[in-house]
């Protein structure tokens, strides 16, 4: 039996499911080209973060760079030279948006990749009803060649449905690897470039506080 064959006698849950392997194979695609062109951050350049923010010519060393990890260090140090203080909620917003494109389309892929067994089940059990309903019109004698002819017929959804799911699914767990692994070069390199700052904070913070022993002699 060839293709054009199974698609007729599959019937139109075969048809549905060819539409959902034709879309989950353009969302892969789509991500897998997305993902070629994020560039990543030079190696060189990662031991310098901890000290880019003191750098005067930092901006003019990443201007150039593209990628998700080169945005976050470009948007960190134009809101570091207009002000802003809260430079970890900046690389948290611009992560935020970095993984929001990376992951578009990939929830769909798992609602293809998941409903695709349903939906042949569902074309099986159809299947084999409108076959018992053939036995009982025509009360219990019927051919068993043209019955089993007619229960495999019934059971192509389920062997499409499973055919079209486990590529999807094993794709898609590839995919979300790659999302998760870029997520946290995301999160170290906010880590590495703010960490200085946040430790110059931190101290700036405790030498302005009251010693304990000055609130209690504060009334003395």
């Amino acid at each position: 039996m060839n293709l054009t064959e199974m698609m007729i006698k599959g019937g139109p849950v075969v048809w549905i499911l060819a539409a959902y392997s034709s879309i989950g194979l353009a969302i892969v695609l789509e991500s897998y080209l997305l993902f070629l062109r994020q560039q990543k951050l030079p190696k060189p350049l990662w031991p310098e973060l901890d000290t880019m923010l003191e750098q005067d010519d930092a901006q003019q060393q990443v201007a150039t760079l593209k990628g998700p990890e080169a945005r976050i260090i470009q948007n960190i140090l134009a809101a570091d030279k207009s002000g802003v203080k809260d430079l970890k909620s900046v690389g948290g917003r611009v992560r935020a948006q970095e993984l929001q494109r990376m992951e578009f389309g990939l929830r769909t892929l798992g609602i293809l990749g998941n409903t695709a067994p349903l939906l042949g089940l569902l074309g099986t059990i159809t299947g084999m009803i409108k076959a018992f309903m053939v036995i009982e019109a025509a009360g219990g004698k019927v051919d068993a060649q043209a019955l089993a002819g007619g229960i495999w017929e019934a059971m192509i959804t389920t062997g499409v449905g499973l055919a079209v799911a486990i590529p999807l699914l094993i794709l898609l767990h590839f995919l979300e690897g790659v999302v998760e692994r870029r997520a946290q070069s995301m999160e170290n390199c906010i880590s590495l470039l703010l960490e200085r700052r946040n430790g110059q904070q931190d101290s700036t913070t405790h030498s302005t506080e009251p010693h304990h022993w000055e609130e209690i002699t504060d009334g003395v």
